[in-house]
């Protein structure tokens, strides 16, 4: 893990001060010191950055002609009883921005007879507007389109469109084309200079703004407010990480306080979104937290189900029977999301573990059974912690197409690299940071060959491998992690792209795990992540901190390290109660330290000299992963000693005979009503987790049930249940662990070194 401290600004005592006292003194030297470092510190903007109350909204009517036109066409509509049609998308954008529309447009055209909406299937069309969906609304009778979230560069359908007679109106965030298409109006904010306080708006907060000055031209008092949308417009904004500067804050402030009232009965507006808050609350996500909570559980929808239209309905019907059902199924989309998503991340990481990625530039991962609504999260995830850039590919036998995405790592332009291959593909496109792309089976071998072949020479032979990379924000003490930081930090809330959460680093201090245990998925009874506790000390203070992710074993431990933390709400609060959340852990020398050829030793298969053993760091035990031993590696380098490999070839023994000794320890410890801990049986069967995992699962075929609580494990008799899957699951992954430790007891030296050496800068 690597991380960049930014330099620490000179803040003038005059902006301090004015911080204060715009914060009602909240706001400390290190919310001044954050806000100078990010820009934030034009004193004239600066009240309206912190207290909506004090910011002047930008004028929907801003947006010129293209406006007026729209909002022109949209009265002749309703005068002439015209049927509107509504086109939107499938992520959490697009859905909301449809919603904004759905609702806002229902108060001047009756919904169904005279308004309906029209989402692609994620599964089977693509984002945008398309021949068919444009003949399904001709049919039905529309003579309006209006697009949100999409539609600015469709120019092929825009034409086919108007040779059907029908008008459209885009409003939409995405990239232009180089001439406006012939539309009768285009909402973009992209028309404005970047330094617009509108040019950062979501599709969302686009549709948004069509629906207000419709309102405006349109005024009732008996209509309800169209604030009552923010709520709607605080989910798609967040959820699309567009960066929340002028407009884009304000929305996402005063909307989220609009979605803060959905959790009181009496204030509640849209029951919908009350029940996708509650659904947050019953599995641990924070209530109003967007970008993990509402945002991902609308996007499952789509990736799941393919059709996403019903979420329109969830977050705009007030029937709370009806909500409080379509919020389950989304919920049910979300954790088979998740559960899908777990299992193609460790495919594919048992796919990396086969190459070597001292050679490898560029990862390009296929599995025929993979489901492609999940392949660009996956792709995400695994750029991000190996570092390079990431292709997953899974199989469409009836377009005979290996199809999927790509994402990018460490501002490589993934669009340039791949486009360079564009002779071995079937379709492609995207942008520098994220691509789809289908390719011909024949062609994929080659595909890979080339691709890695073109980074190596367009990066000297040599990838950049910042595993999960962290910027730093501020460099604190123990002592200054209590509630008056908290309480200072939440004045720049709400956080998202181009504010995010501030990132703090302690240093030279220690850790200890306190405690942990596992979470489930309610709906699937299976284990999703590991929640630890632990102690963080140093000179000034200790205080107690929570690690989610992985295995508690994988946490260092001890004195002399450097943590970066958040600080966040605790689950379920609105308000105050803070945690201090882990982000990473280092030893404190790792930062500056510079691996030299004698920071590894070879001494496999073989005897240290007498005396020498408290000269090295030994790897005793016989690596399965890259990571297990960087692990040690980077210990190594924090305390000035050398690695030694110091372990012998694995045995070779069978995974039948693996299952008896772990049947065999289950029928002593069963006799004897003793527990095991999780550590204890890995060392006996010397295997890991996943091996571990379908281990305990397959005793149901011997009559036994496996009990784990608190990483403890205590041994049931049960009825025999065959479950030949997991048995094969098991044997298989123990072959994995023993390919994976064969080679490293087989590989070479130079090359374990110069992909260690790699990882480390």
């Amino acid at each position: 893990m690597n991380w960049q401290v930014l330099a620490t600004p000179e803040v003038p005592d005059s902006f301090r001060r004015r911080v204060e006292i715009l914060t009602d003194g909240k706001g400390d030297r290190h919310l001044a010191q954050l806000l100078w470092q990010r820009g934030f510190n034009d004193e004239n903007t600066l009240a309206g950055f912190l207290n909506p109350e004090a910011y002047a909204s930008t004028s929907a009517f801003a947006f010129g002609q293209e406006m007026k036109r729209a909002v022109h066409r949209l009265v002749q509509a309703k005068e002439r009883g015209e049927k509107v049609a509504i086109w939107g998308d499938f992520d959490a954008d697009g859905v909301t921005a449809t919603s904004v529309l759905w609702e806002g447009l229902g108060h001047f055209f009756p919904q169904e007879t005279q308004l309906i909406y029209y989402i692609p299937n994620r599964l089977t069309e693509s984002h945008g507007l398309n021949n068919p969906g444009i003949d399904h609304l001709q049919t039905w009778g529309a003579s309006l389109i209006i697009t949100c979230d999409t539609g600015s560069t469709n120019l092929t359908e825009i034409t086919y469109a108007k040779s059907l007679g029908l008008d459209l109106i885009i409003t939409d965030h995405h990239t232009l084309p180089e001439t406006r298409p012939d539309v009768l109006s285009i909402i973009n904010p992209r028309y404005f200079a970047e330094n617009h306080p509108l040019f950062h708006l979501s599709g969302v907060a686009v549709a948004y703004k069509l629906v207000e000055a419709l309102f405006e031209t349109l005024p009732d008092p008996a209509r309800p407010p169209v604030t009552d949308l923010l709520d709607l417009v605080a989910i798609g904004l967040i959820a699309d990480l567009v960066a929340l500067k002028g407009d884009c804050r304000y929305l996402a402030q005063v909307g989220i306080q609009a979605l803060q009232k959905q959790t009181n009965p009496k204030t509640v507006v849209h029951p919908g979104i009350k029940a996708l808050l509650e659904n947050c609350r019953k599995t641990g996500d924070r209530p109003t937290d967007i970008s993990f909570g509402i945002g991902p559980r609308i996007n499952a929808v789509s990736r799941i189900y393919g059709d996403a239209s019903f979420c329109v309905e969830l977050l705009t019907s007030r029937e709370r029977g009806r909500c409080g059902y379509l919020a389950q199924q989304t919920e049910l989309a979300n954790a088979r999301r998740k559960e899908i998503q777990q299992k193609v991340v460790q495919q594919a990481k048992a796919q990396i573990e086969t190459l070597d990625l001292s050679t490898t530039s560029v990862l390009v991962l296929c599995d025929a059974q993979w489901q492609g609504g999940v392949l660009g999260l996956v792709a995400s995830q695994i750029a991000q912690t190996f570092g390079r850039p990431t292709i997953l590919l899974t199989y469409d036998p009836q377009q005979d197409l290996w199809k999927g995405s790509a994402r990018s790592a460490h501002g490589i332009d993934l669009y340039d690299l791949v486009q360079a291959q564009g002779h071995l593909l079937h379709r492609f496109g995207g942008h520098p940071f994220a691509a789809g792309l289908s390719i011909r089976p024949e062609n994929l071998a080659m595909f890979k060959t080339a691709i890695n072949q073109q980074a190596r020479q367009q990066w000297g032979g040599h990838v950049e491998t910042h595993q999960g990379e962290i910027t730093v924000d501020l460099v604190v003490a123990i002592a200054d992690l209590g509630e008056s930081l908290f309480q200072s930090l939440e004045c720049l809330e709400p956080f998202g792209m181009g504010n995010p959460k501030p990132k703090l680093l302690v240093k030279n201090c220690g850790l200890t795990v306190t405690g942990f245990k596992k979470l489930r998925d309610k709906f699937n009874n299976k284990l999703n992540y590991f929640k630890t506790n632990f102690e963080l000390w140093d000179d000034t203070d200790q205080i107690n901190g929570t690690w989610w992710g992985g295995h508690p074993d994988d946490l260092t431990q001890g004195a002399g390290l450097d943590v970066v933390v958040e600080l966040d709400r605790k689950e379920n609060q609105t308000q105050g109660q803070y945690f201090v959340r882990l982000m990473a852990v280092a030893p404190t020398a790792n930062i500056a330290a510079e691996p030299s050829s004698q920071t590894l030793f070879d001494f496999r298969g073989q005897s240290l000299p007498q005396g020498d053993l408290d000269q090295y760091v030994l790897q005793q035990d016989c690596p399965v992963t890259w990571q297990e031993l960087y692990r040690n590696y980077q210990r190594a380098i924090a305390i000035g000693k050398p690695l030694a490999l110091y372990y012998v070839s694995p045995t070779a023994d069978t995974p039948e005979q693996h299952f008896k000794i772990l049947i065999g320890i289950a029928k002593y410890l069963l006799t004897q009503d003793q527990k095991v801990s999780l550590a204890d049986l890995k060392a006996k069967l010397h295997c890991g987790d996943r091996p571990l995992d379908f281990g305990l699962k397959a005793l149901s075929n011997v009559g036994f049930v496996a009990e784990i609580e608190a990483g403890q494990v205590r041994f049931q008799q049960a009825t025999v249940t065959p479950d030949p899957e997991a048995f094969a699951q098991f044997k298989q992954a123990i072959l994995e662990e023993q390919f994976q430790r064969q080679y490293f007891a087989q590989a070479p030296l130079a090359v374990i070194r110069a992909t260690l050496e790699k990882i480390a800068v």
